[in-house]
């Protein structure tokens, strides 16, 4: 029985999973990030790659304390899809709980901004604005 485990394993699909968040503050403005690592499009939404025995949840909170030294409080999923062949990226609104402190190494800097002035940022990233935006709106929350 083991065996035929291992072997199942072997050949089981592998996949990487993202995570970003979508942080608004009291201004409307969502919160972007530069990267260092994303050369052809270095703004975007904070986030990073799921650990090993992490929830998608969990991975949102530790990637923004650890890049930003920003608190969170998860919300709802705002959108999961496949990005790429392998890969499954995961949007989640988040509360923020704390300020922006120390930015990490991974980073060049980050802004508040309009949702309406976005720079050019992956079209994942775009879309969990918009479905953040649209939650908001449905739920009556005014930022």
């Amino acid at each position: 029985m083991a065996f035929a485990y291992m072997i199942f394993r072997l050949f089981q699909r592998k996949y990487t999973i993202g995570v970003v968040g979508v942080v608004f503050n009291k201004f409307g403005e969502v919160l972007i990030v530069e990267h260092v690592f994303h050369p052809k499009h270095p703004w975007g939404l904070p986030g990073g790659w799921l650990e090993h025995s992490e929830t998608p949840s969990e991975t949102i909170i530790r990637e923004l304390r650890e890049e930003l030294t920003l608190t969170v409080e998860t919300g709802p999923v705002l959108l999961m899809e496949f990005t790429n062949r392998n890969h499954l990226d995961i949007a989640f609104l988040c509360n923020a709980k704390s300020e922006i402190g120390n930015i990490s190494k991974e980073l060049l800097g980050y802004q508040w901004i309009k949702p309406e002035t976005l720079p050019r940022i992956r079209f994942f990233h775009k879309r969990a604005i918009q479905q953040a935006l649209s939650f908001n709106e449905l739920n009556g929350i005014d930022l």
